[in-house]
């Protein structure tokens, strides 16, 4: 742009969400998180064979909370086991819980926050993809199946009973009745909405996907996001209180450990900032294609929306570097480039 030509004003630009495209999004990601998650899941890693790496992996888990003194999960869990009524619940809110509060913040981001909801968006699509690969590259037995039977043909167990393991009580490196980890599988004990042990469940669920912990992640990135639209002291504090709800519950219902729920919340703090960086520069890239669409209304006169930009993109350019204004000059004036008439 030459000195002294007019500012030219480029129209705000405002961020239009669909929710079908929004729902195609979501049922996109999810067959595509579905088909890798099963492809990595425990029906194959077990087939044929023992789970001795989700196992292993389970081994080292409790090395390391031991190593800093906070091995305490089946401490948890057993003091709270003779409450049937108390652990049914805890059984049901993770089975639930999980799935339709993060719909349910999905959407009432769409409708109540939709200038970040891109963000929000990108983020928790971020953090399960990179839940994936933790699950791909660490399976991890959870803890309720370190004492169940090991998987054999006809059957739909996953647990790691014949699996030798020095971390067993005893002389016994393998599981014989009285030397186990001692978590209970509440699922399987007090009921829920479903079992783990089922075939229709079996086939569909990956049980050695539990670092990270999404229960974890999702429900931190449930709080966060509803945080702005609380004004009350009282449901501000009540909304944070559901990711550490949902860390008892992972470990009461030995479903997790609890160094789980960190991975969970790297993968939140990771998957924030590729999430918005993301869409920062999906910003700008926007930013520079209004810039240049209305320096093409200004210049060529023709509609902002009439024609793409990719076709005009270079003479835009030349305008833009004065290239334009010269010719423009030349052509009205009858001299050439070089300053000579024509002949």
């Amino acid at each position: 742009m030459t000195e002294g030509s007019p500012r030219i004003e480029i129209p705000e630009r405002t961020h239009r969400l669909y929710w079908w495209k929004e729902a195609l999004i979501v049922a996109i990601f999810y067959v595509i998180y579905s088909w890798i998650r099963n492809r990595f899941g425990s029906n194959n890693l077990a087939e044929g064979g023992i789970p001795e790496a989700a196992f292993h992996n389970a081994e080292r888990v409790i090395r390391a909370e031991r190593l800093v003194g906070l091995y305490h999960e089946e401490s948890v869990q057993e003091f709270f086991l003779a409450q049937k009524w108390f652990i049914q619940f805890w059984n049901v809110y993770y089975g639930t819980a999980h799935f339709f509060v993060t719909l349910a913040v999905f959407i009432l981001l769409f409708f109540k926050r939709a200038d970040v909801f891109p963000q929000w968006r990108n983020t928790l699509a971020a953090m399960t993809a990179l839940a994936i690969i933790g699950f791909a590259f660490f399976p991890l037995m959870p803890p309720r199946l370190l004492d169940q039977p090991c998987p054999a043909p006809g059957t739909f167990e996953y647990g790691g009973a014949c699996v030798e393991s020095e971390l067993r009580p005893g002389k016994e490196t393998r599981f014989v009745g009285d030397n186990g980890f001692g978590f209970v599988d509440t699922l399987s004990v007090y009921g829920g909405p479903w079992r783990f042990d089922s075939e229709e469940v079996a086939s569909i669920s990956n049980q050695y996907a539990a670092m990270p912990s999404l229960h974890i992640g999702w429900s931190t990135w449930c709080a966060l996001a509803v945080w702005p639209l609380l004004r009350r002291r009282w449901t501000k504090a009540l909304v944070l209180l559901y990711p550490a709800a949902t860390l008892f519950c992972i470990i009461v219902t030995a479903n997790h450990f609890w160094l789980d729920g960190i991975g969970g919340l790297i993968a939140f703090s990771v998957g924030s900032l590729l999430g918005w960086g993301l869409h920062r520069w999906n910003q700008n890239r926007l930013d520079r294609r209004e810039m240049l669409d209305a320096l093409l209304s200004e210049r060529s006169g023709v509609r902002r929306h009439g024609v793409r930009i990719g076709s005009v993109a270079s003479e835009i350019l030349d305008d833009v570097s004065g290239d334009g204004d010269v010719a423009d000059r030349a052509e009205t004036s009858g001299v050439d480039h070089d300053g000579e008439s024509p002949t």
